[in-house]
């Protein structure tokens, strides 16, 4: 079957009336589900599953690095190294991150730094207190 015949035979009037229904606004949209049906089986059907997946992984990275900082830092405190107000204050904030997804994500392995930010927290105080920040 040629195109001629193909347009010109039932498969025309169906191609024209998907056409029509697309342009006009009603709530079926046969080119947009067809598409997306063509879309999800060339890419393996759950695009959103893997990009969740993605974002899952890429936060608990985050939250990692956070864990990671937070412990490094109390380390310095510990061999007495002494710090500005400046690092203090973005050590603060990545403990507030740190605890935040830790709270918002209750499977996370998150009680690996506890003493650590209750060290930090009580240096700070301290340094607050006394003014002694490193300059």
């Amino acid at each position: 079957m040629n195109l001629q015949e193909l347009l010109f035979s039932g498969g025309g009037a169906v191609l024209i009336l998907l056409t029509l229904v697309q342009i006009v606004p009603v709530k079926v949209n046969p080119w947009s589900k067809i598409a997306r049906a063509v879309g999800n089986a060339l890419v393996g059907g759950d695009v959103m599953g893997l990009l969740q997946e993605h974002i899952r992984i890429d936060d608990e990275r985050d939250a990692d690095m956070h864990r990671y900082r937070i412990l490094r830092f109390n380390t310095e405190i510990l061999h007495k190294t002494r710090h500005t107000k400046e690092e203090f204050d973005e050590i603060l904030y990545s403990i507030k991150r740190y605890e935040r997804y830790c709270g918002s994500h209750p499977e996370y392995e998150n009680n690996r730094a506890v003493l650590a930010i209750e060290n930090i927290e009580r240096v700070y105080k301290e340094c607050m207190e006394t003014h002694d920040f490193l300059v």
